[in-house]
């Protein structure tokens, strides 16, 4: 399984160059503005629930996210450390990739590392969805469908 740690920018233990927009870099997106939008779109309402964050009306860039989310980190690592790191093992976020974060050598503070983490994450989380996206078949009876 790929993992992202900030300190070491690795993937599966290889060196790895960190560019703005790794799903552009794949190649998946065509319209880089508009799907990159989508995605912060989606990724804003996923960190929103799990969070409980409220998000305005208005759809945020992904700085603004960040900083939300550093902010609402920052007061999880003060007041409810223990259910901060349930709910980062609840999205998947490597361990390692939290003790880094977390640790005194750290480059950034702990809140925004593990907010870009969690951006991260569910950037993930969405393209996957995404990518692997399964189509309703057609010829399913009324009743039978999910």
């Amino acid at each position: 399984m790929s993992y992202f740690c900030l300190s070491n920018h690795k993937i599966d233990n290889k060196k790895l160059t960190i560019l703005p927009n790794t799903l552009e870099t794949l190649g998946v997106l065509h319209s880089a503005s508009m799907e990159n939008k989508l995605l912060i779109l989606r990724t804003s309402e996923l960190i929103a629930r799990d969070f409980g964050l409220e998000i305005g009306a208005e759809p945020l860039e992904e700085s603004e996210l960040l900083d939300l989310l550093a902010n609402q980190l920052a007061y999880m690592i003060e007041y409810r450390l223990e259910f901060l790191m349930s709910l980062m093992y609840r999205l998947d976020v490597k361990e390692r990739c939290i003790q880094e974060a977390l640790s005194p050598g750290a480059k950034l503070p702990a809140n925004i590392g593990l907010a870009k983490l969690v951006l991260e994450r569910q950037k993930q989380r969405i393209f996957t969805k995404q990518f692997y996206k399964q189509q309703k078949p057609e010829d399913l009876e009324e009743g039978l469908e999910f």
